[in-house]
This record gives C-alpha cells, structure tokens and sequence, in this order.
C-alpha cells in the first residue's frame, strides 16, 4: 500500500503537466478564433431579435455547432427558437448556457454617442449577442479536447430564447432538459471581472386586460366604459400599496395599451407589471394583491379584467464548490488591457453617464478580477430564468467586463459596447473560463458530488420543482406588437 501512494503521488506532477497543457490548447483555439467569433457575435448584435423572435440569431448558433460535430435538437420545449446542442457520451454531462434576445427599443450603433440603427427598434443592451457566442465557443474548445482525447463525458449547449422576461429556460426545466446534467455553467456581461455570486430575485410578470365600451368622448360618454380608466386606477392603487410590501420587493410597470384617440372612450386598455422580490413566496403574496387591485379596478370602471402570465422565475440559488472552480479558471485567464482607440470610446461612453461623481476606474475594472465573494444578503434587482435551472442542477456562473465600467445595463451605452471590440474583449474571457471550468469538471468528479450534495441541502428535504408561471404554454408573443 506504500508503494503504491508513493507510485500515485509521483505521478500527481505529470498528471498536472498534461492538464496545463490540454487548457493551453482550448485557450490557443479560442485565441486563434477570436476573429471568427467576434464576427458571430456581431452579426447576431445585427439581427437584435427580441424574445421567442430570434430566428436569425438561433439559426446560425445552431449552424456553428453543426459544423462543429454536435447533434443539434431544434425547437425543444414548444419554443421554434430553443435548441439543445450535444456532442459526447455518457457521464459526466456539463451543459453550458446561450442567450441571444435583444431588449425592444434599444436600436443603437457601435459608435460612442446615441444613435439609433432603426428608429424604435431593438438592441442588445445586456449583450445577449455576446453570451450565446462566447458558450458556443466554449464548447467548441472543450469538444475539440473530448474528440482529440477520446475524453469520456458529454458537452451539451442549451440555446435559451427569451431571457427578458419570456422566461425561457423555465419551459425547458419544466420539460425535464437538465435532469441528467451534472452540472451547468453560463456567464453574463458585465462592467467587471467577478465570479461572486449574487441572490437574483424571485419574478412573476403578466399583461393586464380591461375591456370596456367606446363611445364618443364628448358627444356621448355617459354610454362609454374606460378600460384606460381601469388601467389607471389599478396602478394608483398598486402605487398606495408600495407603502405596505415587505422590504426590498419591486414592482414595476408599463402602459402598453392605452388608447387610439382622446376622443374616443378607450374600449381596451393594456399594463405590463412585474412583481420582483428575493423570497419567491413574498412575491406569490405579492402578486396575489395586484391581482385583487386589478379586479377592484375593473369592478370600479365597470369593465372587466383578464390577465396574462408571461413570465415567471426562481430566485437564483448559488452553487459554492462550482463557482470557486470558476474563480480560479477566471482569475488564471485574467483581464484585458483597452487599446488607445478603446480607451477614447470608453472615456466618450463615460462623458454620456447620468451620474458623474462614481465613475469607476476603467484599468481597474477591466485589466483585474473582483474579489470572490457568495452574498447572501440583499443586492441588486436582477432576475433571470437562470435561476430556476440553478434549484435542479448546480449551477455557476460569471460576469466579464463587456461594458465600458460605469454604465447602466439595458442601455444604448451597452449596446454600443457589444458591438465593438470591448465586447468581444470580454466575451473571449468569458469563453476561456467557462472552457476551462468543463474541462475540470470532466477530470474532477469530486466536485461535481460536492456540488450535487450542496444543491441537495440548499433544496431542503421536502423540494419539488413547480414553475412560478404554472402549466401555461410558452408566451411566444409577448413581443409582438
């Protein structure tokens, strides 16, 4: 038995050898592609296809994986634009996460100053163009790895349409798509290098419906009912009920609906509400009171109501043992250095920034990573459907400066970004870390049961998966006009 600990712990070194050698080569491919796949993800920042509409966009993700080798499933989950991208056998299986919807009227150049592309059009203003491409990527580096190695184990690409609240990997969950993965990596760009992880909220969203009677505002309005009346009443309702939600709950809203003419006594008015808070049962309560002030709206105008869910997501459950494996494969890729002509766009992007006084180091934020760090407490107001495929699969991720340092997510200055080479900058570390963190997976089982033991207590006992936006079928247009 000696001997044989002798024997195993000398060969811990050549072991280590030829596992710095196998991520020299993914980082080398990914670094020789780099072209290839800024020019992919500029292309897909083009098409800015807005949630269950990415046709463009999901087409030639799916081709670059099917040139690739991998065994592409289209239209998965009810959705035209989902797909499931595996190359591989057996376990262990790692699945990597794609996005590429834009947000609507968002249209914006790569250029430093507002300009829109299309008057009133869409954007990638949180840089979907940038995720879908760099997990593509990445997996095409841990793929060549498996082919040129015979490596045992499955590379799986999730293509997820409708992040912004279309609630997309939700369905897929639903359907049972992750119940064989070991474990699920995905990125987001951002303003800074970080593999922290953060308590995303919990989401509900829906389309409120009144419908009423028209009638000629003036000549006639006694015969007519306001469904914008309703509309309105039921926000100034929900406005006093601010005051009387638990802390840190988040409701928000848009008219979508309104009216033709002033004239004419509006019969069918429209309001988009979100209800976002970072216990899931909180925004169920929640929700269930804007329901109630929804009725009483439509009862007091004498219309009557019907409401649409859209959207509905978990609050994100972090995944420690995956997101230090993450850490330390982004913390040896490193950040990035802006060139002369970078630097004079980002200074010009800064200059546009509402607010001047916290500006952040543009060296700092780009060239280091951030301390890692699992927050428990309350921070931010994100929500992703990311969320619910991390309460059945552990789950990791990262953030990679994208974004010139300072500026808002969901913005024309993040669309400018993504589409110039800052973004590209980032997405590569992005893909870089993600490759390399599979590529461990594949060779460390040990985390991939420690991380599967963590998820099981995180769950608790008594935990059943049951999507917050219940059995209803995808909401395929809630973007349509």
């Amino acid at each position: 038995m000696r001997k044989l600990i002798i024997h195993l712990l000398s060969c811990l070194p050549v072991l280590a050898m030829a596992q710095n050698k196998d991520k020299q080569e993914i980082t080398a491919y990914l670094d020789k592609q780099s072209a290839t796949y800024a020019d992919i993800s500029k292309k897909i920042w083009g098409y800015a296809e807005v949630g269950y509409q990415e046709e463009k966009s999901s087409a030639l993700l799916e081709s670059v994986l099917e040139k690739e080798g991998f065994a592409v499933k289209k239209g998965i989950a009810g959705i035209p634009t989902a797909f499931v991208a595996t190359y591989g056998s057996g376990q262990p299986v790692i699945g990597i996460l794609a996005e590429y919807d834009a947000l609507p009227g968002l249209s914006q150049t790569d250029e430093p100053q507002q300009h829109a592309i299309t008057e009133g059009g869409a954007g990638h203003g949180c840089g979907h163009n940038l995720f879908g491409t760099a997990s593509v990527a990445a997996a095409v580096g841990v793929k060549n790895w498996l082919k040129e190695h015979n490596g045992k184990g499955t590379i799986r690409v999730y293509g997820c349409p409708a992040e912004e609240g279309g609630s997309g990997k939700v369905y897929m969950v639903r359907a049972g798509l992750f119940d064989d993965v070991n474990a699920v990596l995905h990125w987001h760009p951002g303003n800074d290098n970080s593999a922290a992880t953060y308590p995303w909220m919990s989401n509900k969203n829906a389309k409120f419906r009144f419908y009423g009677a028209a009638s000629h505002a003036s000549g006639a309005p006694e015969k007519g009912r306001s469904a914008l009346d309703a509309v309105e009443a039921m926000d100034f309702m929900v406005n006093m009920m601010r005051e009387h939600v638990p802390d840190h709950t988040r409701i928000h809203y848009v008219i979508t609906k309104g009216g033709d003419a002033p004239n004419v006594v509006p019969a069918f008015a429209e309001v988009y509400y979100y209800v976002r808070h970072p216990d899931m049962q909180v925004v169920k309560d929640v929700w269930e009171r804007l329901v109630k002030a929804a009725e009483g709206a439509a009862m007091g105008t004498g219309t009557t109501m019907k409401y649409e869910v859209i959207g509905g997501v978990y609050n994100m459950l972090p995944n420690e043992a995956l997101s230090r494996m993450m850490d330390t494969n982004l913390r040896q890729v490193g950040g990035y250095t802006y060139t002369s002509e970078e630097r004079a766009f980002a200074k010009k992007i800064q200059s546009t920034l509402v607010d001047q006084s916290k500006l952040p180091d543009l060296d700092r934020s780009t060239a280091t990573v951030q301390p890692f760090a699992i927050e428990t407490g309350i921070r931010g107001g994100a929500s992703s459907d990311v969320a619910d495929v991390s309460w059945v699969t552990p789950t990791a991720g990262i953030s990679t400066a994208t974004f010139v340092p300072g500026s808002s997510g969901h913005s024309w200055q993040n669309v400018a970004a993504a589409g110039m080479s800052i973004g590209t900058k980032g997405m590569m570390i992005a893909a870089k870390t993600i490759a390399l963190t599979a590529y461990d997976l594949f060779n460390d089982p040990v985390v991939l049961t420690t991380a599967k033991e963590e998820l099981k207590t995180r769950q608790g006992p008594a935990f059943k998966y049951e999507a917050m936006l219940g059995n209803r079928e995808p909401a395929l247009d809630y973007r349509k006009k």
